[in-house]
């Protein structure tokens, strides 16, 4: 199913200069001492082996003696900006435990384990390449759903924090059919309002791999949500459908759950919410969003024929003519945030 819904392959985009007075203004961009092409001199590696001896298609990297000590010092500093206050004075408690590289995907990201020896605690965080697509991704995630996200950029290099939960494949597999009753219809609720949220914000690609089960013990129950950990295809495909994680094959089976679990009206009511929080969101958001959209409104993150296609569907959706004057990606995202937050602010006077 995907290979018709997506293109083979999305090309990275540059980050513009207008893009990056905003990451500079709002504290995303920081010189850090290591780029994203000083992880690719490694001089070996071995294949990482889940617990059950299956290829997770990552690759654990190893450097020569002598460039080891510098990237390993590097890294402990990039840890201390993204996490602390960017002084040394954490850096004698940490190890780099292993540095990992993934050629799976668009990214091809290198991933970091970064360890406390004081206590064992360790935590991860990510080496990528800068596209224009992907942070805009970040932001609009930052802002539009209920999480915070920390990222840097400089220059070539994107560093992103890791996302904990479990891997939404992994959680389909081996999690879900152990889940009571209840459980998975509050797993439902969620699939609908992620559907919908990733929709609106026009975040493409949310295969299972793509996002994560968060569960959250609260005092008589567990509460789960899920959160997107990719953010490669952020307004980039022609076809609406790759923005409603409902039509991969890999969601199958939260698809069914849906449909066995909630009746219509409740989708529907589940839907309204999201739309209503969106909205409320994008108000909070101020000026912020308002320079971000305003940015990608000059921006070319996307191919022309894409952009006909998104925004002549997103017109026959939402049965509004303004969707045709989009001119560009950017245009077409702001229509579309536009066309909620006055849904919802018409909704609310009544």
């Amino acid at each position: 199913m995907e290979e018709k819904l997506m293109s083979k392959k999305k090309p990275a985009y540059p980050v513009s200069k207008e893009l990056e007075v905003y990451l500079d203004y709002y504290k995303r961009s920081i010189q850090i001492p290591i780029f994203y092409d000083d992880l690719l001199r490694f001089s070996g590696s071995i294949t990482v082996y889940d617990d059950n001896d299956e290829d997770t298609l990552w690759i654990r990297v190893y450097y020569n003696e002598f460039e080891r000590d510098e990237i390993d010092l590097s890294l402990k500093r990039v840890y201390s900006i993204l996490h602390s206050d960017g002084s040394d004075n954490i850096i004698d408690y940490l190890n780099v435990d292993a540095v990992d590289y993934c050629t799976f995907g668009n990214s091809k990201p290198f991933r970091i384990k970064i360890r406390n020896i004081l206590n064992d605690n360790y935590t991860y965080f990510y080496v990528k390449k800068t596209d224009a697509s992907r942070i805009y991704g970040l932001e609009l995630e930052h802002m539009l759903s209920p999480y915070n996200l920390n990222f840097l950029v400089y220059k070539d290099t994107l560093i992103e924090e890791h996302i904990a939960g479990i891997p939404g494949d992994v959680f389909i597999k081996d999690f879900l059919p152990t889940r009571t009753e209840s459980e998975k219809a509050m797993l439902a609720k969620e699939f609908v309002k992620f559907n919908e949220r990733c929709m609106i914000r026009l975040l493409g690609d949310m295969r299972s791999y793509n996002y994560v089960i968060v569960p959250t013990h609260d005092f008589d129950h567990v509460v789960y949500k899920i959160r997107a950990i990719d953010f490669d295809q952020q307004c980039y495909e022609g076809k609406l459908k790759v923005y409603r994680p409902q039509f991969f094959k890999e969601n199958l089976t939260m698809v069914q759950m849906v449909q066995e679990r909630l009746q219509t009206s409740s989708i529907d009511q589940y839907k309204i919410e999201e739309r209503s929080i969106v909205a409320k969101r994008i108000l909070s958001s101020g000026v912020r969003i308002k320079n971000l959209v305003a940015i990608m409104k000059k921006d070319v993150i996307s191919t022309p024929e894409n952009v006909h296609q998104l925004k002549m569907e997103i017109q026959e959706l939402a049965q509004d003519s303004n969707f045709k004057n989009a001119n560009n990606m950017g245009e077409t995202l702001g229509m579309a945030l536009d066309f909620v937050k006055k849904h919802y602010q018409d909704v609310s006077m009544l």
